[in-house]
């Protein structure tokens, strides 16, 4: 299908229906009252139809890859925005590929013929000197640490996969230094990116999926057992999972004295013409080179390696007999000749590389719009800036799948253990260049739906009968059509009015609800915002309030307003509060607010009702004079002992008196431990960790809070929580009504205002102006064969199907699981439908509806083909992050780590053609599989030490809850940008490298985001010019440690860094306070707890590391 080709001309969406008012449409999907008069729109690029059936088998819907395109700097297609993410420049970290991949015919069997021979490349320039024998490398390799002779022997304390131990004492060595405290607390990604999988592929049937292998060596990392116990996700989830025995981890290698001999058999000569299908393969020498000449989004092989496919060299002769790589100690530098000394490892650009396949897959899918017409189409990854065009699924802003292709059977899904979820962000903004979703208005009578299954009305429906019924595409059930929605057939069998009627034609619309939706069948008012202010000392005396209020006074002409409106429907309310609550009266005819105190907490209610919810507008001066009264009032308080529950409870009431729904903004600096309902005690026990006993840090302490939470979810009534701890807060308890509700938790530890403020200022605006949907309920709704089991994210479940919302915002995520429930047909594929009904800021009444197609296959190669990695990881990363609540962490670390197993496992031996068991082969579109989750094993959720404190982990655990797949891309594998590599005068975002220690540069200045934090690293031998330009000190011993603003200097490199700085910061969803960090500076232990490929100083493995023991674990899942 051509991308560009203009659709027959249509009616405009505007164009008045029978009996309906019209379409309208607005900034937010909002749109006026039913009274305003219809918005007519021009006319309407028509999409072609919203389901096209998949090609024939073999027919493939876009030409194969043709491998990495140079390595130029990506440019943003014209007319497109580029949304903060830019190509890769000169900077390459791995092989290049030259050679277009051969690929088998989409209907050839597997292992029906040997893929056509590759050009041979010429062996390029050696920068590591000659290159060793087969024999020489392999005795290197045999049973040697990966990561080389001069690093430390890793602990003997099991296989941990945990961030730097040292990291936290990092943070509480430097004030202020708290990853997720003063020194944190970022932002989320943009939303105009969006993810597919690396190196998509359209869908082709029976092909040979695109596979990367390699041959690690056998040894890097203990043999773990493999799990009977644990659930594994996309397994069932009856109960919690059983305990796992403790690893027994092989010990370290033994580091002999300079110039003791060791001596190991040589290994077996590489296969110089093994038949196995395309891919990267490390060969029993320990070289890493193409199997088959070079591969998409790796190229040629690394200079110095053996391309196999040309001349083989002399043969080796072969050892006397194969000893178990394993039982071979380290070969120590002495016996090795001396060109192989300076070689003593894998070379990591040898192995797949994110940056690569990052900027590969804006290079190749960057350019074109994804159009949606298709179905089971893998979109561009979330790191690729692309515009949408709906014809017919849902854009992948709001919806991304882990597969687009769904196996037909629950035993094939079981056999490849990949599980089969969708990330759902309902209210997702888009970038300017594309349309909010129409709102369509069916009067009285309301939408359409199926009258068995209640599927609303959808570009998958079939008419029939002249158009006076419709077949359901999710029950098959046969539906009468209403006399005032008929419209006569064309001659394919669809209405004539399809191309006019957003529900007909697109993937994502929205209907005017009818009073039928309404709670009470009363229509809504519009929403409330009450600010609970905590006025006990710490607040005070940390200029916590002062600060607060004097922001209020601006801020409340920025509350959410709809579409076109001038002032905001939303009322305001405030409460202070210590041990007892404060409420006030603002209403309009007073010269001045007044108070009224509720001492008796254990009872709470509402002093008044008339004057504490008002219009902005209207008690501007009365609120004026309150918050500049409230610092005053409480200036000299000594009252150090806060509540919390009572405070909620107050906000809830409030708003059920008020018949609306709402949200709470709440401020609080100190564990609650006044005497009042939702009493917590300090309970912060580091003895705990790893123990069977870790999950109770994750657990709330009392049940008050979830019955608060129930109460709150019943009314409408969100929370979003503000916290500001000086020491332990007991974050799991505080965020778990936040968390029920569907609202917000942001974290700043160690609070003061000099340094702080920037970063609390920029949230709460971001906060308060975001548009939110109130009193939601969302319902998945499956085609026959497949149904929705499981649910990840911030909401309230009181049933199994319904995800209830007390406030749902554009940043927030649900993550569906599926199960199969009957076979699937592949004609026919599967489909998904997503409906949100809500609350508007206005108080409208919405529908929000979502609808996405997936192919579905008998064959394992397409699964594995249309797999998306980055929502895999945020999937595995959210059901590991809620398993912790039950199992121990090890227990869950050790599910993870068997499932990826399984999955590649499963690839190797259905999928990939046969090959030497010394080769370890990924699938294409996962060969980023073991590096993100890695990232996932090492995060402090998961990790085995007890040194970032237990508040920041329960805090990170619940914000990944709910993170989209671009958020949690970042976050676990951060970003990493050298800045003085590219020109000046560039306009784009440098090219990123790798996240080790190894891609640093001392000559170098580099910026690391992950989402949430923000460092800039100096190198101690920059030029003295660079240090002067963007610190204004002539030198590198003069810039200060820790710094957080950068000089605001008239120089273009001053000028270029601030700029991407605030770049950086207006893509993510949570401010990024920056820190300037020096190299051999104690900070810098902070910094590398982000280079997520290396060694963390808790045990967690290297990139390499893990790739071997994953190879291992393979290996013996097949044996």
């Amino acid at each position: 299908m051509n991308v560009n080709q203009s659709a027959p001309p249509v009616p405009p969406f505007g164009q008045p229906q029978p009996v309906y008012p019209g379409y309208h449409q607005s900034s937010y999907g909002g749109q006026p009252g039913s009274t305003a008069p219809p918005t007519h729109y021009g006319a309407y690029n028509g999409p072609v139809p919203g389901y096209q059936e998949t090609l024939a088998p073999g027919v493939s819907r876009a030409p194969p890859s043709s491998g990495a395109p140079p390595a130029t700097t990506a440019q943003t297609p014209r007319g497109q925005a580029a949304y903060g993410q830019f190509g890769q420049g000169d900077v390459q970290n791995g092989p290049s590929s030259t050679v277009q991949m051969q690929r088998l015919s989409g209907s050839q069997p597997f292992g029906s013929a040997p893929l056509a021979p590759v050009v041979s490349q010429p062996t390029v320039l050696q920068p590591y000197g000659p290159l060793p024998t087969s024999s020489q490398v392999t005795a290197q390799l045999a049973g040697m640490q990966i990561s080389g002779a001069m690093a430390p022997a890793p602990p003997t304390l099991g296989l941990g996969y945990g961030p730097p131990t040292s990291l936290a004492s990092a943070s509480g060595s430097f004030p202020n230094s708290g990853l997720y405290g003063s020194y944190s607390q970022g932002q989320a990604p943009p939303l105009s990116q969006t993810q597919g999988h690396p190196g998509a592929q359209p869908p082709q049937r029976s092909a040979l999926p695109q596979a990367s292998s390699f041959t690690p060596p056998a040894s890097g990392g203990p043999r773990m057992p493999s799990m009977s116990g644990p659930l594994l996700p996309g397994q069932g989830f009856g109960g919690p999972p059983v305990s796992q025995p403790n690893h027994v981890s092989s010990p370290p290698p033994q580091v002999l004295p300079p110039g003791t001999q060791m001596t190991g058999p040589p290994g077996p000569p590489p296969p110089m013409h093994s038949s196995q299908q395309p891919g990267y393969q490390l060969q029993q020498n320990g070289s890493f080179g193409p199997g088959r000449g070079p591969q998409p989004n790796y190229g040629s092989p690394y200079p110095g390696a053996p391309t196999f496919g040309s001349q083989p060299g002399p043969p080796q002769p072969l050892p006397p007999k194969r000893l178990d790589p394993d039982a071979i100690p380290s070969p120590q530098l002495t016996e090795l000749p001396p060109q192989q000394k300076t070689r003593h490892r894998i070379d990591p650009d040898a192995i797949p590389s994110p940056i690569q396949v990052i900027e590969d897959d804006r290079n190749n899918r960057g350019s074109e719009p994804f159009v949606t017409g298709v179905r089971g189409q893998v979109p561009p990854l979330v790191t690729t800036n692309f515009l949408v065009k709906d014809q017919g699924n849902a854009s992948p802003r709001y919806i991304r799948c882990t597969s687009y292709n769904i196996p037909c059977t629950s035993d094939m899904a079981k056999q490849a253990q990949v599980p089969l979820a969708a990330v759902i962000k309902p209210l997702a903004r888009l970038p300017p260049e594309e349309a909010s979703p129409y709102v369509v208005d069916h009067g009285e009578s309301g939408p359409l739906r199926c009258n068995r299954c209640k599927a609303y009305m959808c570009p998958f429906m079939q008419f029939i009968e002249g158009g006076r019924r419709f077949q359901c595409c999710f029950c098959s059930c046969i539906n009468d059509v209403p006399p005032q929605y008929f419209q006569h057939l064309d001659h394919t069998g669809k209405r004539v009015d399809a191309y006019d009627r957003p529900e007909l034609s697109l993937g994502s619309y929205e209907f005017l609800a009818t009073v039928d939706y309404c709670k009470n069948n009363k229509f809504p008012s519009p929403p409330a915002f009450i600010f609970m202010i905590d006025v006990s000392y710490n607040a005070i005396r940390s200029g916590l309030v002062r600060l607060l209020c004097e922001e209020l006074k601006s801020l409340l002409d920025c509350l959410p307003r709809e579409g076109r409106a001038e002032e905001s429907a939303i009322r305001v309310g405030f409460v202070t509060y210590n041990k007892v609550l404060h409420f006030y009266n603002v209403k309009s005819s007073l010269a001045q607010p007044q108070m009224m105190v509720v001492s008796d907490v254990a009872d709470m209610f509402v002093p008044l009702l008339d004057g504490f919810l008002v219009n902005v507008n209207e008690s501007r001066a009365v609120i004026t004079s309150l918050l500049d009264q409230i610092p005053e009032m409480f200036a000299d308080t000594r009252e150090t002992e806060t509540v919390f529950a009572p405070v909620i409870q107050a906000g809830m009431e409030a708003l059920k008196a008020a018949e609306c729904a709402g949200k709470l903004f709440l401020f609080h600096t100190s564990l609650p431990i006044a005497e009042a309902p939702g009493k917590l005690k300090n309970r912060d026990d580091r003895k705990l960790i790893n123990t069977d006993k870790e999950k109770t840090l994750f657990q709330p302490q009392t049940g008050a809070y979830q019955t608060l939470a129930k109460e709150c979810v019943a009314q409408g009534c969100c929370v979003d929580l503000f916290l500001f701890p000086n020491q332990y807060v007991d974050v799991a308890t505080l965020c778990v009504v936040p968390q029920l509700t569907g609202g917000s938790v942001y974290k700043y530890a160690c609070f003061q205002v000099e340094n702080d403020q920037e970063r609390f200022l920029s949230d709460l605006r971001r906060d308060v102006q975001k548009v939110v949907g109130f009193d939601a309920v969302m319902r998945v709704r499956t085609s026959t064969g497949i149904r929705a089991v499981d649910f990840f994210g911030a909401f309230y479940m009181s049933n199994t199907t319904d995800v209830e919302l007390a406030g749902l915002d554009g940043d927030k995520t649900v993550t569906v699981e599926f199960k199969h429930d009957d076979r699937l047909n592949e004609e026919s594929g599967a489909l998904l439908q997503c409906a949100l009904l809500y609350t508007s800021c206005a108080g409208q009444r919405r529908l929000r509806i979502h609808n996405l197609a997936l192919n579905c296959c008998t064959q394992l190669a397409d699964l594995y083909r249309n797999c998306e990695t980055d929502t895999l990881i945020n999937y595995m990363a959210k059901f590991a992050y809620r398993g912790v609540l039950n199992s121990p962490v090890k227990t869950v670390r050790d599910a993870l780590i068997t499932q990826c197993a399984q999955i590649l496992a499963c690839y190797r031996k259905n999928c990939a053609s046969p090959s030497s068991a010394g080769q370890l082969i990924l699938p294409e579109c996962m060969k980023l599989l073991p590096v993100y989750l890695n990232c996932v094993l090492k995060s402090d959720v998961l990790q085995p030490g007890a040194e970032v404190t237990t508040d920041d982990r329960a805090y990170v655990r619940q914000l990944v809850t709910s993170m989209d797949v671009a958020e949690t891309n970042v976050f676990f594998y951060p970003r990493l940008l050298p800045l003085t590599k590219s020109p000046i005068e560039s306009t784009t975002e440098p090219p990123a490298v790798r996240a080790s220690e190894e891609r640093l540069s001392d000559g170098d200045i580099y910026l690391l985001e992950n989402g949430l934090n923000l460092f800039l690293w100096v190198g101690a031998s920059v030029q003295q010019g660079v240090v002067q330009s963007l610190f204004s000190v002539s030198s590198f011993s003069q810039i200060t440690s820790g710094l957080s603003i950068l000089p605001v200097l008239d120089n273009p490199l001053s000028k270029k860094v601030r700029g991407l700085v605030d770049s950086l910061r207006a893509q993510r969803s949570r401010y990024m306070k920056l820190i300037v960090v020096k190299q051999e500076d104690k900070l810098e232990m902070l910094f590398k707890h982000f280079l997520v490929e290396d060694k963390s100083l808790s045990g967690g493995a290297s990139y390499v590391d893990f790739l071997c023991h994953m190879h291992k674990e393979i290996r013996q899942l097949l044996s």
